[in-house]
């Protein structure tokens, strides 16, 4: 099997992060990192805000959020007036959830990749209403035909009011077909909602193509926004029915409006975002998502190479365009989600590494990101660190 090579280092793009040179930062898919340029215009708007409040909060604040939702929207590829920003993916998840009208006897089917917080957003609703949850089983190796025949399998028309599915998982780093499976789906009359968190800046997508009935994702990991920066975009049937958490000013104008405007949330955010995107095309969008994937895999094998794992038992969910990657753990090792934050806050004190512990599936993985301001340098010396670390368990 050809062994990957780490790209070439996009010149200067290290320059552009605030982030501690003595420690190796390997899971950007966690929160992301703003750009010196991102963070410096968040700051200008802070101290706006800070000089008069009054005038930030009541002139034209409403317009100028729309004016950055259009710019993200477009970058999208969303209907920038079928699309509110919210604060990240789990609050937009947690809208659609409380906006469907859900009682007993209906149920909200997602599968065993999403994420921890979606999945506990989804059980306390249906403990609400007194509806039901249920998770469907995707193999980490299933292809995506047999992905698409499992939902179909797993959906109960007439019961199943919303399919919960990830486009990128954050536990397994799983690429999901979503358009297919929204396709599948709408043949069955049952809504569906894109967990994107990590598409946004990662991945090439066009919204209004994928055929969900709602699609979030966060600008705050790949597309470096500030965080607290996310879009949910909602088909024309359901946006009249999406409601806000919260109750405010703007609950009249309907949505986006009623969505997006939270009293005195700090806006900031989401009037840097559009830096963000301007940051990620000055240094080339197809560039930096390219670096990004190799670099992720190159990772991923030296790391693999260096705990014994077989090149053909290194798993590759997602396919060559995802920058996330996972190196499964010796057997036994970090099987609980407290054993494997235990094991990552190891790794972080002791290695100097921040990296994605993951317990999924009865075992637990290794998440590697792939980020510009990464070196493979980072992911080699992880490697030779590691295996003493787990060897002292």
């Amino acid at each position: 099997m050809t062994v990957p090579q780490p790209p070439t280092p996009i010149p200067g793009a290290r320059l552009l992060f605030s982030l501690d040179p003595a420690v190796s930062h390997l899971n950007h898919g966690a929160f992301g990192a703003a750009p010196v340029p991102v963070q410096r215009a968040q700051q200008r708007l802070r101290d706006e805000m800070e000089a008069n409040p009054h005038r930030f909060f009541g002139r034209g604040l409403v317009d100028r959020v729309a004016h950055a939702r259009r710019h993200l929207a477009d970058f999208l590829g969303a209907d920038p007036e079928g699309s509110a920003l919210v604060g990240n993916t789990t609050t937009g998840v947690a809208v659609v959830l409380q906006s469907l009208g859900l009682g007993p006897g209906d149920e909200v089917l997602s599968t065993d990749h999403c994420y921890g917080a979606v999945g506990m957003s989804i059980q306390r609703e249906c403990r609400r209403v007194g509806a039901s949850s249920r998770v469907l089983a995707v193999p980490l190796s299933a292809t995506d035909e047999e992905v698409v025949e499992s939902v179909r399998a797993g959906l109960r028309p007439g019961r199943t009011r919303l399919l919960v599915v990830d486009q990128v998982s954050s536990a397994t780093a799983r690429l999901f077909p979503v358009a297919a499976i929204a396709g599948v789906a709408r043949e069955l009359g049952v809504p569906v909602l894109v967990d994107a968190a990590h598409v946004p800046g990662m991945l090439p997508v066009r919204v209004e193509s994928v055929g969900a009935d709602f699609w979030v994702g966060n600008l705050h990991k790949w597309g470096y926004a500030p965080r607290g920066t996310a879009l949910l975009a909602v088909r024309p049937p359901w946006r009249e029915r999406i409601q806000p958490l919260t109750v405010s000013w703007e609950q009249d104008s309907g949505f986006p409006g009623r969505a997006e405007w939270q009293g005195t949330l700090d806006y900031t955010p989401w009037l840097a975002a559009p830096v963000g995107l301007y940051t990620l095309r000055s240094l080339g969008v197809d560039r930096v998502r390219a670096h990004n994937a190799a670099l992720a895999a190159y990772g991923q094998r030296v790391l693999g190479d260096a705990l014994g794992v077989a090149p053909t038992h290194l798993p590759d969910p997602g396919g060559p365009s995802v920058a996330m990657r996972l190196v499964p753990l010796p057997p036994g090792m970090a099987t609980t989600i407290a054993a494997a934050t235990a094991l990552r806050d190891r790794i972080s004190d002791r290695i100097a590494t921040e990296v994605a512990v993951m317990a999924w599936g009865g075992r637990g993985w290794l998440r590697l990101c792939g980020q510009v301001y990464n070196s493979a340098e980072e992911y080699e010396r992880l490697a030779v660190r590691l295996p003493a670390l787990l060897a002292q368990r």
